[in-house]
C-alpha cells in the first residue's frame, strides 16, 4: 500500500481526505480545527491510516502564505514526511475532471490524488531556522518601505496646501532635522512670528551634527520662504491635523525600518554566503540578505537553471504541430520576491558601470536588437549563474 492523506488548508481549518492507495479512499472527508485539540484529532486519524496501510502515510497540502504554519510546524515536530505543493500544480490537477465542482472536500480528495498523478514529487524541505528569520525581516522590511513611501507621497499632497515653499530649505526634505523642524514651524505664520535666532536654536537643539552657525542660515532660509509661499494664512485646521500625523509617522517608519537594517546586517552576517554574494559589484547588504532568504541552502538545487526557474525568470516554451513561438515571455512561476530583488541587483550593477562584465553583456544583447527589458532579463539569468556558482564553489566573485 502507498498510503496518503490530503489537506485542504484554509484559514484556521484544514479538510480531510486520505488514501490507502490509488483510487481506494479511506473513511469520509472530515474537518480538523487549527488549535492543540484540533491538531490532535488529525494525529488520531493518522496513526489510525497508519495502522490501516501498515506503513505512515504522507501529507500534501497547498501552499497557502501562512495559513499553513500551524500544520506545518505540528508536521515538522513528529518528523511527518509532508509535500508542499505549489498552487499552479493543483490548480491544473483540480481541472483534470469535467465536472465543475469546488468544496473543500473535493479539493483535499483532488490533493489526494495529486501524490498518485506525479512520480516526481519530492518531500519538502523546509528552511533552516535562520533562513526562515532572515526571510521575514526582509519581507518585512520591504513591505514597510513600501508603506513608507505611500505615506511619503500623502505627506507632499497636503505639504503642497499648506506650506510649499518649506521644500526649498532643506537638501534632504525626508531627514530628521527637515521634519522635526517642520514639526515645530507647519505654517509660514507661525514662522513669521518667531525671530531668526528663535529658529536657529530650534533647529540647532535638534541633536543633528551641525554648526550654529549652519542652523543660523537655515533659519534664514526658512524666513524668506515663509515670506515667499502662496498660504499666508492657513484656512483649514484638518491640514495642519494631517500633517501634523503624517510627520510623525514618517519619523516613525524611519526608525522602525533603520532598526530592522540593523537586525537583518547582525542576522545576514552570520552566513558566509552573505558576503560571497556581496563580491558581485551592484549587490549591498539589503540585497544579499535577501537572495540569501530566499534560496535558502544552495545545495538544494542540482542545477543553475533549476535556480533560475526557481526565480521564475525561466523562458515559456509554446509548440503545436508546425507552429514554434518566437516570442517567448518568462514564466514567473517562481519566487516574485527573488525576481524582484535580483532584478533591483541588475539595475544597481549596470548603473554607472558598478559591475563592467553585466554592463558588457547588457550592451551586448541591445545591440543584437533587444528591447531594454529583455535585455535586463537577460542580465538576471547571468547574474543567477553567477550566484550559483560562486555559492556553490565558496569563493568571491573575480570582476
Amino acid at each position: 500500500m502507498d498510503p496518503v492523506i490530503g489537506l485542504d488548508v484554509a484559514k484556521g481549518k484544514s479538510q480531510v481526505q486520505a488514501f490507502l492507495q490509488k483510487k481506494n479512499p479511506y473513511k469520509k472527508s472530515f474537518v480538523f480545527e487549527h488549535n492543540v485539540l484540533g491538531l490532535q484529532d488529525f494525529y488520531q486519524f493518522f496513526k489510525e491510516v497508519e495502522e490501516a496501510a501498515g506503513l505512515p502515510p504522507a501529507v500534501v497540502f497547498e501552499s497557502t502564505g501562512h495559513y499553513h504554519e500551524p500544520v506545518l510546524q505540528f508536521l515538522e515536530e513528529r518528523g511527518i514526511v509532508y509535500y508542499l505543493i505549489n498552487p499552479v500544480i493543483s490548480h491544473e490537477a483540480k481541472k483534470m475532471s469535467l465536472r465543475k465542482v469546488k468544496t473543500d472536500a473535493i479539493d483535499a480528495f483532488r490533493l489526494g490524488e495529486l501524490y498518485y498523478l506525479y512520480d516526481d514529487l519530492q518531500p519538502f524541505q523546509k528552511k533552516t531556522i535562520e533562513h526562515m528569520n532572515l526571510r521575514n525581516l526582509t519581507r518585512q522590511h520591504d513591505a514597510l518601505t513600501e508603506s513608507y513611501v505611500k505615506i511619503k507621497l500623502q505627506f507632499q499632497t497636503i505639504l503642497d496646501q499648506v506650506f510649499p515653499e518649506f521644500k526649498t530649505v532643506f537638501g534632504a526634505l525626508y531627514s530628521r532635522t527637515s521634519l522635526t523642524t517642520l514639526l515645530n514651524y507647519q505654517t509660514p505664520q507661525g514662522v513669521m512670528g518667531e525671530s531668526v535666532e528663535q529658529i536657529a536654536e530650534v533647529i540647532f537643539n535638534q541633536g543633528a551634527k551641525r554648526s550654529y552657525k549652519w542652523s543660523l542660515e537655515k533659519a534664514y532660509k526658512l524666513k524668506e520662504a515663509a515670506e515667499r509661499d502662496p498660504f499666508k494664512r492657513n484656512l483649514y485646521t484638518s491640514h495642519i491635523v494631517t500633517l501634523t500625523m503624517y510627520i510623525q509617522m514618517l519619523l516613525q517608519h524611519q526608525r522602525h525600518l533603520s532598526k530592522l537594517l540593523q537586525e537583518i546586517d547582525a542576522l545576514a552576517d552570520k552566513f558566509e554566503d552573505y558576503k560571497i554574494i556581496q563580491s558581485i559589484p551592484g549587490i549591498g547588504g539589503k540585497i544579499a540578505a535577501t537572495i540569501i532568504s530566499e534560496i535558502g541552502e544552495i545545495d538544494q538545487f542540482t542545477h543553475a537553471k533549476k535556480l533560475v526557474a526557481y526565480a521564475g525568470v525561466d523562458p515559456s516554451v509554446h509548440e503545436s504541430g508546425k507552429f514554434k513561438a518566437t516570442i517567448n515571455r518568462i514564466t514567473k512561476r517562481g519566487s516574485s520576491r527573488l525576481r524582484q530583488t535580483l532584478y533591483t541587483a541588475v539595475q544597481c550593477g549596470i548603473t554607472k558601470n558598478r559591475n563592467p562584465k553585466l554592463r558588457s553583456y547588457y550592451d551586448q544583447k541591445r545591440e543584437e536588437g533587444k528591447p531594454h527589458k529583455v535585455a535586463i532579463i537577460a542580465c538576471v539569468n547571468k547574474l543567477i549563474h553567477w550566484i550559483y556558482a560562486i555559492l556553490k564553489r565558496k569563493e568571491a566573485f573575480k570582476v
